[in-house]
């Protein structure tokens, strides 16, 4: 058996291979494991390292065993990032052909109830359907038109007809108001003065007041009143 095999745990050829949920939970499964291995790894790389110190000069052979282990470490560790990095990519390319896998199938299920809603649908029917709701809608709105007129109204009036009879009516209703009119208020007026008015120096502009409601002239140089 292959590795990937082994690794998506599949049978012999005629098998059946795993699904892509299945085959991406096992990517993961792995990134996780190999995650692990890093921590590991890194941690024994610091404790080889504290030990070379540790022994320095002193004991060089341990401390060169001690390197010899952290560099294999080291080896193990570039191996697990370079396979991790290849995990990655595997599982982001499966995860977006399965996306891609379910949008196909979900575009099909829709073709196909598009196609079967419209296997009972003829484009010449419906136009004639179309073309009948048109000729109902132009119906309803005559009815509508002969419904909103008014009827036993004709309105072949003659405009200038009217016109005059109008200014008739006006005319009629300004004489009637003449007529109500009695006269003039009766307006008690000031009484004039006895004594003569002194001769102001000077033109004099005007001299004598008409009183129109009286007709009475009144002199305003004497102080006159006089046409009563």
């Amino acid at each position: 058996m292959s590795v990937f095999g082994k690794l998506f745990g599949t049978g012999g050829k005629g098998g059946k291979g795993p699904s892509p949920q299945e085959a991406i939970q096992k990517l993961r499964d792995t990134e996780e494991m190999l995650t692990k291995k890093q921590e590991f790894l890194e941690k024994k790389i610091e404790q080889e390292l504290t030990t070379a110190r540790k022994h320095g000069t002193k004991n060089k052979r341990a401390a060169l065993q001690a390197l010899k282990r952290k560099k294999r470490y080291e080896k193990q560790l570039a191996q697990i990032d370079g396979t991790l990095s290849t995990i990655e990519f595997q599982r982001e390319a499966l995860e977006n052909a399965n996306t891609n896998t379910e949008v196909l199938k979900n575009m099909g299920f829709a073709a196909k109830a598009m196609k079967a809603a419209h296997d009972n649908m003829d484009i010449d029917k419906v136009d004639e359907l179309m073309q009948d709701i048109a000729d109902q809608q132009e119906l309803a709105q005559e009815i509508s038109d002969a419904i909103s007129k008014p009827v036993g109204f004709a309105d072949d009036f003659d405009e200038d007809e009217l016109i005059a009879e109008l200014e008739e009516l006006e005319q009629e209703e300004l004489d009637k108001n003449l007529l109500e009119v009695h006269g003039p208020e009766t307006v008690p007026l000031p009484n004039v003065p006895a004594a003569s008015l002194p001769a102001k120096p000077g033109k004099y502009y005007w001299q004598y007041t008409v009183d129109i409601f009286t007709e009475a002239t009144f002199d305003h140089r004497t102080g006159d009143t006089f046409g009563l």
